[in-house]
């Protein structure tokens, strides 16, 4: 017996306002990045946002209900962006070149305006992001991914063996929205390929000279 060719699925067709309503909540989303990064939360509004896209600020609550949905569907976007760029590394890579990788691409978004800054420790953000499942699923499996590449690196003594994994951690975090290359940027000494390099220099080899 033959048999039947089997059926081909087709995608279902999205509509015009859809694709529309896609397109204006990507540039909300990437508006509101661009914001959390120049301004941080507590001094952003809906209307910065909305001035931001271009729209009226109903059509921006069509989309998020609140500054506080707008900014976590932005960090929680930010945090998948950052796993598929960890996901596009080659498995074979050195675990410090990896780190050094993942600093290099961190501080490119933030000077591009690409990267909201983490939210401080007295942000009103960041208990909201607390409360948030996926956000906090989704730096939970990105601590877990550089904690075990920062272990790899101490155990081949590249990194300190004696620093806590905690204390290595935070400060490559620290680095990648650091107020330090905006100070740079704005000094217009240097370009935007030789703040990476200075930080990526000062975060990995230190201030002792070699």
């Amino acid at each position: 017996m033959h048999k039947m060719p089997a059926m081909l699925t087709v995608p279902p067709k999205v509509s015009f306002k859809a694709q529309m309503y896609q397109a204006r909540e990507a540039a909300i989303l990437a508006s509101a990045c661009r914001l959390l990064g120049e301004k941080a939360f507590d001094l952003m509004t809906m209307d910065d946002v909305a001035n931001a896209v271009g729209i009226a600020k109903a059509s921006l609550y069509k989309h998020f209900g609140s500054k506080e949905a707008l900014c976590t569907a932005a960090m929680v976007q930010m945090l998948g962006r950052v796993q598929t760029y960890l996901a596009s590394l080659p498995a074979q890579t050195p675990a410090l070149e990896k780190l050094h990788a993942l600093l290099r691409w961190s501080l490119e978004q933030l000077l591009g305006n690409q990267m909201p800054l983490l939210p401080g420790r007295h942000s009103g953000l960041r208990a909201v992001l607390m409360a948030n499942q996926d956000y906090r699923a989704g730096l939970r499996a990105l601590s877990e991914q550089i904690g075990a590449w920062i272990t790899e690196a101490q155990a081949q003594g590249l990194i300190d063996p004696g620093l806590p994994l905690v204390v290595v951690q935070y400060t490559l975090y620290a680095r990648a929205c650091d107020p330090a290359l905006c100070l740079l940027k704005e000094g217009g000494q240097y370009s935007d390929a030789e703040i990476v390099e200075l930080v990526l220099r000062t975060c990995f080899d230190g201030l002792v000279a070699r």
